[in-house]
Parts: structure tokens; sequence; C-alpha cells
């Protein structure tokens, strides 16, 4: 079975910024390798790709859709629809010289629709198509995202009524599949995301206060949050339910870290915390890389908070636990571990749980040992394996 993982051409594999579907596709094709399967990845084209050593096959896109474009506005689409184009042209080249019937693994909705739309379908049915909806817009209730999701994600429903395999992260993107846009039910299938547990893994003590110090935080206790800056990912929302608890421990220091995609967002937080005389226990890190750089600030952190209104999956809580750093997540969100974090529903929850944990110290790999080994990439690999080899 050859398995083409593709990459979104949001930003070139391996990512070097916290692009979560791009960390998906590394990571599931290295499991997958690492598994005996036959996977390569195909990605947009990079100028500077960083040393890799997984194959990578380039589709070719104009300089100017080569390079990353966080702002999320009109050129970033233009380049999803040129990059998906072109990744059309080359896949029915594949298909056209593929003897056995391979899988298709698609992670974005114009990379989909514009195959479906490209290749004539005579070369499609030599190929299983398996779909991953990442979109967080299907958690939420359908009276709240029906007139969004016909308006701006009717590729995606194009892909997901048309895809072979459609692979999703939650129940309720399912009950909406099946039950408001008359998806068979038997082709989609709960996969879970995972963490590479030897890249986010626990640091020594000594190697933690050496980092503190580096940072200028000898001394304090951190409070760490990661995610896109923006309204969704709620970092305002934890500054404010912070405010009291710093005022009140000024060895307490809020970090956080993540690519800007809403500059006035960012702006009310500073803002905000000058106002209130917090300013000098809020700090922001930038865009960190996947990886070692990311491991070391969750071994930094003392805390890990999570307070998005809406997600998919969080791999940053899973990478933080697997760092063995403890985290605080609100509710509403749609995960299920049996340990390493806590939920609240209120404001005074979260400051007590956020204290709690502070308090509480790290996490050992032993508590938290079974969860790991589940939720491996290597664990995740396998049964999406077992799912394709059931489509063929």
């Amino acid at each position: 079975m050859k398995i083409y993982e593709i990459g979104t051409g949001y930003t070139p594999i391996p990512a070097q910024m916290g692009a979560a579907t791009e960390i998906v596709v590394e990571e599931l094709t290295r499991a997958f390798i690492k598994n005996g399967e036959n996977a390569e990845i195909i990605d947009i084209c990079a100028k500077k790709r960083e040393e890799c050593e997984l194959p990578i096959s380039e589709v070719k896109v104009p300089d100017k859709f080569s390079g990353t474009d966080v702002s999320l506005g009109i050129m970033h689409k233009l380049k999803r629809v040129v990059y998906s184009i072109s990744l059309a042209k080359h896949l029915k080249n594949i298909l056209k010289n593929e003897e056995d019937k391979v899988v298709l693994h698609f992670h974005n909705q114009y990379n989909l629709f514009f195959a479906l739309k490209l290749i004539p379908k005579k070369l499609l049915k030599k190929a299983t198509i398996a779909y991953t909806v990442h979109s967080y817009i299907w958690g939420t209730e359908w009276e709240e995202i029906e007139k969004t999701v016909k308006k701006k994600y009717f590729q995606e429903i194009t892909c997901v009524k048309n895809a072979d395999i459609v692979l999703v992260l939650n129940d309720i993107t399912i009950d909406h599949f099946v039950n408001r846009l008359g998806v068979c039910k038997d082709k989609i299938h709960k996969i879970k995301n995972g963490v590479n547990i030897d890249r986010y893994a626990p640091l020594s003590k000594p190697h933690i206060d050496e980092l503190k110090e580096k940072n200028g935080l000898g001394g304090k206790k951190v409070i760490f949050q990661v995610g896109s800056i923006c309204e969704r990912k709620n970092q305002f929302g934890s500054v404010k339910m912070l405010t009291e608890y710093l005022k009140a421990n000024s060895d307490v220091v809020y970090m956080y870290a993540g690519g800007i995609i809403d500059a006035e967002y960012q702006q009310s937080i500073l803002e905000y915390a000058k106002e209130n005389g917090i300013y000098e226990q809020i700090k922001y890190l930038g865009e960190l890389a996947p990886g070692k750089q990311l491991n070391e600030y969750y071994n930094i952190a003392d805390c890990s908070v999570f307070t998005s209104t809406l997600e998919s999956f969080g791999l940053v809580i899973i990478e933080a636990i697997s760092s063995g750093t403890p985290v605080v997540l609100g509710s509403n969100l749609m995960f299920d571990l049996n340990c390493g974090y806590s939920m609240y529903n209120t404001e005074e929850e979260f400051v007590s749980m956020v204290d709690a944990a502070l308090c509480g110290g790290k996490i050992s790999r032993d508590e938290v040992f079974d969860v790991l080994n589940k939720y491996s990439w290597e664990a995740v690999a396998r049964t999406h394996s077992s799912l394709f080899t059931a489509a063929l």
C-alpha cells in the first residue's frame, strides 16, 4: 500500500511554525515509515526547506506563492487555489504512472476540491481518497454554523461527500455530517491526533533552571499558553481571568507564544496589562519553532493553559502533557485523556486549578505512560493504516 500524505500548501513541511495540520502530515508520515509503510509527502515547493529525512516531492508554484502567508487574507486564498490547481496536475501524473491502487490522504478542502474537479474520474478510481477534517468550525451546534459552513465551507462539504474515507476528530462532527449533510456514516471514522513523545519530553531540573535564568524567569512560576494570537484562542480571556491572581502573586508570569493573526487583539492584551498593573508579568514570546524550542518552553512552564473558545483537537495540550507540564483547559473543549490536565467551568475554577498546578509540580512520565503510548504517532498511524487497508 502506497500512502501519499498531502501537505496543504500553507507552509512547507517540516513546519517552522505552529501550523498544526502540517505537523500532523509530517509526524503521520514519519510514523507510517517507522511502522514499515510505504509513505511519501507531497508538498508545496520551498526555496529554504529545512533538512528533513522524510521523502517529499514538491509541487511547483510561482515564487510569489511559495512563502508562508499568515494574514489569511485574499492572497492566502489565492495561494490555496494556485497550489491546489498545480497539485491536481501533479497527482494526475502520479496516478497515470501508478500500477497499483494508492491512498491519497488530503487535509485541506481546497486541495481535494480542485483534485475532484480537475483529475479525470477514470484516474481517480486508481486511488482511495481519504480526507481528514481539521476545521474547528464543525465543533459547535448546527444552528450556529449552518449559514457559515454552506457559504465558506462548501468545498469541504463536497470533499466529505466524495471521499472514500472521512476521518474526524470528534463526535459532533460525525453528527453534523450524517444527520445534517446526509453523508454515509459507514465511511466516517473518529481518529486521534498524536504527539511525538521523543520531541516533547521532560528535561532535567538543572536544565529547566538554566533555561529559566536565561529567559529572565529565575525564581518565577510560569503559566504558558500556545496558539495563534486571535480571539478564538482567547489569550485575552486568560489574562483577564488571571489579573487578580497575578496582582496577588508577583512571582507568577503569564507567558504566551504564537503567530499574530490579529494585531489589534494583541495590542489590546498589552494595553490591558499596562492599565491593570500586570504588564511586567505578561511575556509574549513570538512564534516558536515546533520541536526542541517549543519543548524547552513547555518545560520552563509550571502550568500550561488552554482557553480556546473552539477547537477540533488541541495538539498543544498533549504536547504539554508529554513534556511533563500539567494543563488547565476549558470544559467546552472536546478532549478526553485520562490524566495530566484539569477542566474548568468558571473563572474561579480556572484560577484555583492554575494555582494548584503551579504548586503541584511536574507530571512524571510514569503517570501518563499509558496515555502517551495510545497517543504516540506510531499508534495513531497504525489506526490510519488499518482504515486505509480496509478501504482499499
